[in-house]
């Protein structure tokens, strides 16, 4: 790495010497304007408005626009006379909890390194920060700007923050925070049980740029001369407006399924908003089938009247037989004898 800054961190009377080095660094692929048909690099001239002849570097300044096509031109000598612009600094105003730096205050992040002979003060605020679980709210001049920061410790380095101003920060003003929107507590407990199967320890390293690498093979692809084979995309239907309970119980059940545990429907230990909406089926099963039981209940009611009726009259009815005409024999005929 290479230092981008010099100064030093004024900790009360002590004066610790640092070098600057950027903590952070963008690993997008980045790319030049160039001529679709050969190539050649695109190139821009610096070309005034009013004359249209091309500008020298060394004619350019700075202009700030006041409006009605105003402007007023500032020289590297009005900005020479501003403070803290050739100050190298680092002025430690004072000590605060962490948590109460908002994050949305914080823009870029620095490595200090301490000079040959500063290391040993260097040490010793680190560790006080450390111990004191404080980070110090500082005023530095970087790029000729004064920057509010913070110091903390990171991995056993100071680490500078620079941070936005609060008038930098803009207020959200949107048509929805006006409205009196309520949330029922029963959907309420099932985003709750959602963010509960989805809780984890955070790991950075885990997530990747998929995009950045996908381009990055296109690249490399057309460097080689071969062709790139993209997986084809199922262009997913619009999703259709679905129950927002429904929805959350899905999800659940998907979040769950990814951390290898059984779906709210199988769960061993159901949630209270699970439970109490199996209660809620059961009653509605037992409501709807409960006619049903009362009918088959008369009737069995019924017949067991009948039997006890017939059991109790001690005789049966008879039926009477039928008779069978008896079946007639004809009469032997004797033959007459002869005279």
């Amino acid at each position: 790495m290479r230092a981008i800054w010099r100064g030093a961190v004024s900790f009360g009377l002590v004066s610790i010497g640092v070098r600057l080095y950027s903590a952070t660094e963008e690993k997008d692929i980045r790319f030049h304007q160039v001529h679709r048909t050969d190539g050649g690099r695109i190139k821009y001239k610096r070309v005034c408005s009013i004359d249209g002849e091309e500008v020298p570097y060394d004619d350019i300044a700075k202009g700030y626009d006041i409006g009605g096509g105003e402007m007023v031109i500032l020289t590297d000598e009005d900005f020479a006379e501003l403070p803290l612009t050739t100050s190298h600094a680092i002025d430690v105003l004072e000590f605060v909890p962490a948590e109460q730096v908002d994050p949305i205050l914080y823009n870029k992040a620095y490595f200090l390194e301490p000079e040959n002979a500063a290391t040993k003060p260097y040490v010793l605020l680190r560790d006080a920060l450390t111990d004191s679980e404080r980070v110090a709210i500082v005023k530095v001049a970087l790029r000729q700007r004064e920057q509010l920061a913070t110091l903390r410790v990171r991995e056993g380095v100071l680490l500078l923050n620079t941070m936005l101003w609060p008038d930098e920060i803009r207020k959200p003003d949107f048509g929805f925070l006006d409205d009196d929107i309520k949330v029922r507590p029963p959907e309420l407990a099932m985003a709750s049980s959602l963010i509960d199967s989805m809780a984890g320890e955070f790991e950075p390293d885990v997530f990747t740029d998929d995009y950045r690498a996908a381009l990055q093979e296109v690249i490399d692809a057309k460097v080689e001369g071969r062709e790139v084979v993209q997986p084809e995309e199922v262009e997913e239907a619009p999703a259709a407006a679905v129950d927002l309970m429904a929805a959350l119980r899905a999800s659940v059940d998907r979040a769950r399924a990814a951390r290898g545990e059984e779906p709210s429907g199988g769960a061993k230990e159901p949630t209270p908003i699970s439970a109490a909406r199996s209660a809620q089926k059961a009653a509605a099963e037992a409501k709807k089938a409960a006619p049903a039981a009362k009918k088959t209940a008369r009737k069995t009611t019924e017949k067991k009247a009948a039997a006890k009726k017939t059991a109790g009259s001690g005789t049966a009815k008879k039926t009477p037989a039928k008779k069978t005409p008896a079946k007639k024999t004809p009469a032997k005929k004797t033959p007459r004898k002869s005279a």
